[in-house]
């Protein structure tokens, strides 16, 4: 596909600087772009990579006055590039239609219109699936599970009976829903399993990604509130509540009965551990083991987690560690060579009394 820098500065509402009559017949990253194609630069860091890129446009905030190319100005250059990918490099992947013979459905499930099932799907009895949602090859829905419209349910996910999904809700292969909860009793050395009867609910617009566990609750529910996007290989335990348009990155692990704000962030490989709360807009950075609650608007990083600003100054001091103890040495040998010449001339004063 061809289209001029005037032509696509109209589609993403941008302003062009420069010639707006250069064409682009192609789309890339900044790093991989060569003649024609069309970039884009979001993140500050990369900005000196705007003199080094091989790219003939690139789409930017309007922070950026001017390049040594033309640029296309607007407000959200990510935004602006992903709409540019979706008309230049259209996704090629047909959508499935229909129900393949070889998918086994339970009695008195409940399938709404236009709905595509893949090979070897098992629905169990009393499910519900609604209109325009997709099941994938080796898709298992349980029994009195509910699905919402416009879903789209990767190969190999796992959803559990009496789980409830939302509408447009995307879950990548591999995941497991409403898995039992990690409860267990020990008695007399032995651990005795608690049994787990809550359910899960995903509410609309949220996408989980692969390989995701999410618990069902002990009792009552573990909820997942609208719009909030899981990472891969994230782990979120019974009775967890996230609250909307929240941010679960990568290998983020959730104790049980949590309570998360919405708009919060927790980054990849963080830990939290249960019965806490963290409020609204919070962000846990990656790695940080939260062990206390977090107050809404916090920033919080280390293990265990504290404020930011003080995680970052007791860094600095354990990177000095290895000065410090040089330092800290020195020191020691000089007292014991001051305390050598003392004791010398103690003794000295003893035989002169002596004497």
């Amino acid at each position: 596909m061809r289209k001029t820098l005037k032509e696509i500065a109209e589609i993403v509402d941008g302003e062009v600087v420069g010639d707006e009559n250069v064409v682009v017949t192609g789309i890339c990253g900044i790093k991989e772009a060569k003649e024609g194609d069309l970039t884009f630069i979001a993140n500050p860091r990369y900005i000196p990579l705007m003199n080094q890129t091989k790219a003939s446009a690139i789409i930017t905030s309007r922070d950026i006055k001017s390049a040594s190319k033309p640029i296309i100005r607007t407000d959200n250059p990510s935004m602006a590039f992903a709409k540019m990918v979706s008309l230049m490099a259209p996704n090629e992947v047909t959508r499935p239609v229909g129900i393949h013979p070889t998918a086994v459905i339970g009695d008195r499930v409940r399938i709404g219109k236009n709905v595509a099932i893949q090979p070897y799907v098992v629905i169990e009895d009393y499910a519900e699936i609604k209109d325009n949602t997709i099941l994938y090859a080796g898709v298992f829905i349980g029994h009195h599970t509910k699905i919402g419209r416009d879903c789209i349910i990767y190969p190999y996910v796992i959803i559990r009976e009496r789980v409830t999904i939302g509408d447009r809700v995307i879950i990548h292969g591999g995941t497991v829903i409403g898995s039992d909860g990690f409860g267990f009793s020990t008695v007399k050395g032995v651990h005795q399993r608690i049994p787990q009867i809550g359910t899960v609910i995903i509410e609309d617009d949220v996408e989980i990604g692969a390989n995701v566990t999410i618990d069902r609750a002990r009792f009552d529910k573990t909820l997942i509130k609208k719009g909030t996007k899981i990472d891969n290989l994230v782990q979120i335990a019974h009775n967890v509540i996230i609250g909307e348009n929240s941010i679960i990155v990568a290998q983020t692990g959730i104790s049980g009965s949590t309570t998360i704000g919405k708009n919060v962030t927790l980054a990849g490989q963080s830990g939290v551990i249960g019965h806490i709360t963290i409020g609204d807009n919070a962000v846990v950075a990656a790695q940080a083991g939260v062990t206390k609650p977090v107050p809404a608007n916090a920033c919080v990083s280390g293990y265990p987690a504290k404020p930011h600003n003080v995680a970052k100054r007791i860094n600095a001091c354990v990177q000095n560690l290895p000065s410090l103890y040089k330092k800290v040495k020195a020191l020691e040998e000089e007292i014991a060579r001051l305390r050598s010449i003392l004791d010398s001339a103690q003794v000295q004063n003893q035989n002169k009394e002596l004497s």
